[in-house]
């Protein structure tokens, strides 16, 4: 995938607040960034920047985990493993969720100013 300037300055500006470029092979179309046991998906948008598709998820064996309800309770699951929804877990997704989204709104309103 060919990033533009402004793509990689966001990834570097998400480095900075301690993400990582990760790849995922079933999403090649994506990019992946990782913070602890957590990860989201990135995809060019059509103002030249980024934006998060669907929610982070949580990394099974380096895999986005999918969330599930079992018995009334939440897990996260790839393939046969699972891991239970823990408040802390739950509050580490939200945290990178909220990190991400400031970030790309920042990249976002920097963008439009510069011509």
């Amino acid at each position: 995938m060919d990033l533009t300037p402004n793509q990689l300055n966001i990834l570097q500006r998400l480095a900075v607040q301690g993400f990582a470029v990760v790849a995922f092979p079933m999403y090649a179309s994506a990019v992946g960034v990782r913070r602890g046991e957590c990860a989201a998906l990135l995809i060019p948008a059509p103002d030249g920047s980024l934006a998060l598709q669907g929610e982070p998820c949580y990394l099974l064996n380096g895999n986005l985990a999918v969330p599930v309800l079992r018995d009334r309770k939440k897990f996260y699951v790839w393939k046969k493993q699972a891991v239970e929804a823990t408040p802390e877990l739950e509050e580490e997704l939200r945290q990178v969720r909220e990190d991400l989204v400031r970030i790309l709104d920042s990249a976002l309103a920097h963008g439009s100013h510069s011509s």
